[in-house]
């Protein structure tokens, strides 16, 4: 997990975040999980606890806002996920705590569509050369992902959905109400476990 203000920390101080850089501020990740039959939980770490910013649990889906292209399909409003489950993944192509997720999130989209799961992969960069389309691409034919991926160069839809961290995900109902939320690498097993909840609730 990266969040917005050490990413932009770094670069201030020239030092980069790329590999081992990004790997050390994986303590720092905050997991939230309110969704039924759960165990609500919460990992300890930095003071970036206080400052995690997430949709409220039961609150619904903010509309994607500022897109300036749709990679990997037409572009979607919240009201095209109705009736499915939304996995909302927030990422960048060059954070490696986004790479180690993108396997796993790939995975679930390939398993689990069928059954009704959405899967939206917004983009949101850091850098200037993370905002080029064609950028964006490779990172897309890398990572096999064949889901839809909305490019937020203007932080707009970061901002709606007042996010803070590379990478965050949101899970929603097929109502669009959100029911778990996931800062950074890991809790795979627990999200997944979410995803088959929220379908079998159909």
């Amino acid at each position: 997990m990266v969040s917005l203000q050490r990413r932009q920390l770094l670069v201030y101080l020239g030092l980069g975040l790329v590999g081992a850089s990004a790997a050390t501020l994986a303590p720092g990740c905050q997991k939230i999980s309110t969704a039924p039959a759960l165990t609500s939980s919460k990992t300890s770490g930095s003071a970036s606890q206080e400052t995690a910013a997430n949709l409220p649990i039961d609150k619904t889906l903010p509309e994607f806002q500022g897109i300036s292209e749709w990679l990997n399909g037409s572009p979607l409003s919240i009201a095209d996920l109705g009736g499915s489950v939304a996995l909302i993944q927030f990422w960048t192509f060059s954070c490696i705590n986004c790479q180690r997720t993108l396997p796993s999130v790939v995975k679930w989209h390939q398993q689990y569509a069928e059954q009704g799961l959405k899967v939206v992969g917004i983009h949101t960069p850091e850098f200037a050369f993370e905002r080029e389309s064609s950028n964006v691409q490779k990172a897309l034919q890398q990572y096999e992902i064949t889901y839809p991926v909305p490019l937020d160069n203007e932080f707009k839809t970061w901002k709606a959905y007042d996010n803070g961290y590379w990478p965050q995900l949101y899970l929603a109902d097929r109502q669009g109400r959100v029911r778990y939320s996931h800062i950074g690498e890991g809790a795979y097993d627990e999200t997944e476990q979410t995803i088959r909840q929220l379908l079998q609730e159909g």
